[in-house]
Parts: C-alpha cells; structure tokens; sequence
C-alpha cells in the first residue's frame, strides 16, 4: 500500500531477487484515480537472468489516503504493444 503516488511500483522482490523489475513509469493521470503504465521485466530462475520487456497498464484509487490497485491490463510483448499503439494512432487520427 502505498500513500504517494512516487511511492507505486510493481517490483516484487522474492528471497532477496526481484522477481518483477520495474524499469520505467509514466504517470497518465492522477487523482482519486490514478492510471500508470509501467515497463518492467520478469526474473527467470532457471536462466538466472531478465526477460524481455513487458509492460502493465494499472489503476489506482485513493481511499481513506491509501492508494489500492483497482485493475490492471498486462501487455505481454513490444509486437502486441506495437498493435495497440497503431490502433490508437489510428482512431486519433480520424478525429483530425
């Protein structure tokens, strides 16, 4: 749990590894609702090393001070967030 929103993360640390490494955020809202997308890696133990990138889109609501994760959207590969983000580019740019 965590009372600031610097403060949320999606590290996991399991006998002393991190089993998820977060290696980047980006805030897209904040407020009661607070929505970030995280870049991170899992850890493989039988490898002893670091995944590929993966990314995780999470919404946090402020209660009683307290930010508590409400949903999360896990995006699993660059080719499936590639998809995504040409579906977006194609739906904001039909609005122009």
């Amino acid at each position: 749990m965590a009372e600031k929103i610097e403060d949320l993360t999606i590290t996991w640390t399991e006998d002393g590894i991190d089993t998820v490494k977060e290696i980047d955020r980006v805030i897209l809202s904040k407020g009661a609702w607070t929505t970030i997308i995280f870049r991170y890696q899992d850890y493989n133990r039988a490898k002893q090393k670091y995944g590929t990138d993966k990314y995780s889109i999470r919404r946090y609501q402020k209660r009683n001070g307290i930010y508590r994760q409400q949903s999360k959207f896990n995006i699993s590969s660059k080719m499936q967030a590639q998809s995504i983000i040409e579906a977006l580019q194609s739906w904001i740019n039909d609005e122009d």
